[in-house]
Formats: C-alpha cells, sequence, structure tokens
C-alpha cells in the first residue's frame, strides 16, 4: 500500500518566471507561429521527423528574446535549432522573427528545460547544446539554483551525440569559474582548447547586452566541452 504521508521531493527551479506583458506583435506570432513551430514537451521529439531531414540539431537552453538565436539560424540554414524558453514575450518574439525572415529550422519549446530534456528529448540526438548567459545566481546562498550542477551535465551528456559538444557562455566571472570547475570533474566530458575558455566563436553572435557590457570593461567568458570518448 503507497504511504501517502510521504513527503513530496520538490526540483529546485534554476529560475524565476516573470512575465511581462505581450505586445501585440508577440501576441499575434503566438497565435500564428504556434502551431507551425511550437513543440509538445510530453511527446517524445524525433528531429528527423519535424525538420523533415537528417541535418545537425543545435539545442538552445533559455534563448531569451530569440534575437541570437533567429540570427543563427538564417546564417546556417544546413543545421536544425531547437529553442527552450519559459518566458511568453521572449518566444512570441522569436516566433515572429521566424515568420518575418522565412525561417524552416528552428522549433520551440515554451517550458522547463529540465522537462523538455527528461520527456520529449531522445538520447544521443543532439550535436550541440547551448546556454548563453544563465542566471549566475551570484548570492552564496542561492548557489544551489545554480541550472549547471552534475546531475544536469549528466542529463545534457545522455542527449548529446558521440562527438556532441556543450558550449556555455557567461558574464559572471565566479560562475564561469564553477561551470569549468564543475565540467572539469564530470567524467563523460573534456575541454575542447588546452586552455580553459575560448574565444568567442564565430557562430554566437554578439548581443546588445554583451556590446554594452564590452565598453563598460565586462568580461564574458565562452567555455566549450565536448563528449569524452569511452
Amino acid at each position: 500500500m503507497q504511504n501517502t504521508n510521504q513527503p513530496v521531493l520538490r526540483r529546485i527551479k534554476s529560475f524565476v518566471k516573470r512575465e511581462g506583458r505581450l505586445t501585440p506583435g508577440q501576441t499575434t506570432a503566438l497565435k500564428t507561429g504556434w502551431p507551425l513551430f511550437g513543440l509538445d514537451s510530453n511527446t517524445v521529439l524525433s528531429p528527423s521527423t519535424v525538420f523533415n531531414n537528417e541535418n545537425p540539431v543545435t539545442l538552445e537552453i533559455g534563448f531569451g528574446n530569440g534575437t541570437s538565436l533567429a540570427q543563427m539560424a538564417e546564417k546556417s540554414p544546413e543545421k536544425n535549432f531547437i529553442g527552450i524558453e519559459v518566458h511568453q514575450p521572449g518566444v512570441g518574439h522569436l516566433l515572429r522573427l521566424i515568420q518575418e525572415k522565412g525561417l524552416n529550422n528552428i522549433r520551440v519549446f515554451d517550458c522547463d528545460a529540465i522537462d523538455v530534456l527528461n520527456n520529449a528529448i531522445p538520447n544521443n540526438c543532439i550535436d550541440c547544446v547551448q546556454l548563453f548567459f544563465p542566471d549566475p545566481w551570484h548570492k552564496k546562498r542561492h548557489h544551489k539554483r545554480r541550472i549547471v550542477q552534475k546531475k544536469f551535465l549528466s542529463l545534457i551528456h545522455d542527449k548529446l551525440s558521440i562527438d556532441g559538444i556543450f558550449h556555455v557562455a557567461t558574464d559572471w566571472e565566479n560562475y564561469a569559474e564553477h561551470i569549468l570547475d564543475t565540467l572539469n570533474k564530470h567524467e563523460s566530458f573534456e575541454n575542447i582548447v588546452a586552455t580553459d575558455f575560448v574565444d568567442r566563436p564565430e557562430h554566437r553572435p554578439l548581443t546588445k547586452f554583451e556590446q554594452r557590457g564590452h565598453r563598460l570593461g565586462h568580461g564574458v567568458w565562452d567555455i566549450m566541452f565536448k563528449v569524452k570518448k569511452a
């Protein structure tokens, strides 16, 4: 007999869902674009079926307003892109860009990335996972909320292909050090370079936020690890 008094374990979320107001354009884009480009997190995804090709797949976790993801998809039509974002204004903005640019190589999830990874993404089907400027949770008491932890990396590893890449960028030095240390300690990943960090690769667009940071003398750290071969 099931013990109904057993406490329910709550997963610590790495984000706080603050919903901004949707603009009319975002509202329209959600109505017209979601039936075409939206994905169901409760249905196991088949990339070759969704995109009708066998092109490499990049998965971006937390794409913000989607501008950089749309730019990457536009510049690389030979690749497929899947974006995950919990905030509806960002989802609406990306769907508007997809339709304005006539892109057909992007699909979108609008829910928690952990749920998507657990329920909708098959193992070994993603060529690159991108995590750009995740919340650093800079206060020490909040470090447990940081998304990059060993359990999360193991989940990412399961979804990546044999030669898959995990690419993280952050403008918070302490978080960069945490990410690097956590990846270095993980038995299934190895750095793609002998040094700790890589220069911003050309395929990662320079955002307006990042440009402003550079003018103010702020640093940005790119980290790229690959699946370690057995």
